[in-house]
């Protein structure tokens, strides 16, 4: 194969595998971080001990608990106003967040999210969207509300044991994106296998027909690293759409820390992939070989040529006659 078109190949070959490099990984982290239900939990568990979700948590029980009250007990203020559960109100919130404080809330906690991923999975890869067709994904707090009430009973709150555990869903993947959300999936399963691989293959391939490998190694070295820059500020800037494309009875501060939560790996790929692309880089830098570094350039002087007189025969034996020497003029005896 000619030299040109073997740079030409291994240059489109390199710049395919530096360009699938944050895909791959992206495609990777959705497929086996996400998919998995045990990293999942895993990563959700610290998540318990956030101060932020451990409020949103104590709102959404908390009123999911009080709109029970108003619907099932007749509550009213010493006013004579409907109360909406207020003389039990302060009580609640009070209850529900030092719940949230407690081993029984870490272990409902994971409980909640393993069954939250199970749904969830069931839903993308076998269209089962809990037993109804346009129904939203949903999860129930009614392990959480239970909890709540026998720890409201226990410390002879009034009118506690009274309140239905009734099940609260909180809606995870709404009906209409739910078919979107499906095919993305199932790309993201197979693109999770196959685009490492290429971006694999290919840097390999493009290296073994480069005809200046060294080169070819330093330039797929500072592709990779551009790309895990490029992925590091996609999380960036996707956290930042994220929390603005959410709703506006949706706390924030804890959407934050789940979003942080769960792209933690690959946040730490992005910087793994940014440091391995430089250290690589330079190092084929460093490790050129003498005769591949440009040499200094030297001062010559010119050499000029000197004239050289030639010189003369040498005289007959015998004769009487000298020849004068050509580096001394003759000198001239007066008789």
């Amino acid at each position: 194969m000619p030299p040109r078109l073997r740079s030409a190949l291994s240059a489109v070959l390199l710049a395919l595998s530096c360009l699938l490099v944050p895909f791959g990984a992206l495609a990777a982290w959705a497929a086996y971080e996400l998919a998995d239900t045990g990293r999942y939990v895993t990563t959700m568990a610290p998540l318990a001990a956030d101060p932020n979700v451990r409020e949103a948590v104590a709102d959404t029980v908390g009123d999911g608990i009080l709109r029970a009250v108003d619907q099932h007990l007749d509550v009213r203020r010493a006013g004579g106003t409907p109360s909406g559960g207020g003389s039990v109100r302060p009580f609640v919130r009070d209850a529900v967040r030092s719940f949230t404080q407690t081993e029984a809330f870490r272990l409902a906690w994971d409980t909640g999210n393993r069954v939250l991923h199970d749904t969830v999975l069931r839903a993308l890869r076998d269209g089962e969207d809990g037993g109804a067709p346009g129904r939203p994904v949903t999860v129930d707090l009614a392990t959480v509300t239970d909890q709540v009430k026998r720890r409201l009973t226990r410390d002879h709150v009034p009118l506690a044991a009274r309140i239905p555990v009734e099940h609260t869903a909180v809606s995870v993947l709404p009906a209409d994106q739910l078919a979107s959300f499906r095919k993305g999936f199932h790309v993201l399963e197979v693109a999770g296998l196959w685009l490492p691989v290429a971006a694999v293959a290919f840097a390999a391939t493009g290296i073994a027909l480069a005809v200046r490998r060294r080169r070819a190694v330093a330039a797929t070295a500072l592709g990779t690293a551009l790309g895990g820059a490029l992925l590091a500020l996609a999380l960036t800037v996707g956290r930042g759409l994220t929390l603005a494309g959410l709703p506006a009875d949706v706390p924030h501060p804890a959407a934050g820390a789940v979003y942080d939560a769960l792209t933690g790996t690959l946040r730490t790929v992005s910087w793994l992939l940014l440091a391995l692309g430089l250290t690589v880089a330079l190092t084929a830098w460093l490790t050129r070989r003498p005769h591949q570094r440009r040499p200094a350039r030297r001062r010559t002087t010119p050499v000029t040529a000197t004239p050289t007189t030639p010189l003369a025969p040498p005289s007959a034996p015998g004769t009487g006659a000298t020849t004068p020497s050509p580096a001394s003029p003759a000198s001239t005896t007066w008789g």
